[in-house]
């Protein structure tokens, strides 16, 4: 897990190097879409009120850190996602908190059951983060469009 989660700091540190487009914002949330097939396997299932409950912990309280710490800069007429010092220490602290709300939350559901409610949290977490980069890459866009233009 740990090992998991650096790679995800490294691979995401490595992509402040490289313009971010409409495309490289999307994807992530769809391809994790997939992961909601896990719910065809009954084993899976918990209350749907649980869903709700962490789907909205995660569009609420695990996005805002990642919302906060995003921001855009314009270099060479491409916009780029601005490295942030304080990303990575946000990221573990995220993972921190998701290993040991899990650990508790494992005591009292099964093992199958607390992944799937975890990865409704992520989902919601990806979600709400990736359409606010969405809105803010098409900000940015649109103000580099309208000053090229000019």
């Amino acid at each position: 897990m740990i090992f998991i989660a650096l790679s995800a700091i490294f691979i995401r540190m490595k992509a402040a190097n490289r313009p971010i487009t409409k495309r490289k914002i999307i994807i992530p949330p769809l391809g994790m879409s997939t992961g909601f097939l896990m719910f065809v396997v009954p084993q899976t299932h918990f209350p749907f009120l649980w869903a709700v409950v962490a789907f909205l912990v995660g569009w609420f309280l695990f996005a805002y850190p990642l919302i906060k710490s995003t921001k855009f800069e314009k270099r060479d007429g491409q916009i780029y996602v601005s490295s942030s010092k304080s990303f990575m220490f946000i990221l573990l602290g995220l993972l921190t908190v998701r290993l040991l709300l899990h650990e508790f939350i494992q005591n009292y559901i099964t093992v199958v059951q607390t992944g799937a409610l975890f990865f409704v949290l992520a989902f919601g977490m990806l979600l709400h983060w990736r359409l606010y980069m969405l809105r803010h890459y098409n900000e940015t866009f649109e103000a580099k469009e309208s000053s090229t233009s000019s």
